[in-house]
């Protein structure tokens, strides 16, 4: 979990940055139009910092939590090879 949140970090926040640096002028300018430009330019801001912080830090977390309680994808493949072998053939066939 700490292995792949710190390979992720950089690109998240070199994305997030530029998105938020993005909207900026949609908040700052003036003119005809403004009001309703600002407003959206919040919402990308705002929606786009929320979102980062909860890939960043709420993601792993809930991943640290539950992780405990699933198997590996080979312990999967080898309890279902058991449960095939187990199993008998349909219709006579091998």
């Amino acid at each position: 979990i700490v292995e792949s949140a710190s390979v992720r970090l950089r690109p998240i926040l070199m994305t997030s940055i530029a998105t938020v640096v993005g909207a900026i002028p949609l908040v700052v300018a003036g003119g005809p139009g403004s009001a309703s430009r600002a407003t959206i330019g919040v919402v990308v801001i705002f929606g786009v910092s929320l979102s980062t912080l909860l890939s960043l830090y709420v993601v792993p977390a809930f991943y640290s939590l539950i992780a405990p309680y699933t198997k590996s994808p080979e312990a999967v493949a080898r309890q279902l090879e058991a449960l095939e072998a187990q199993a008998p053939s349909v219709g006579g066939h091998a």
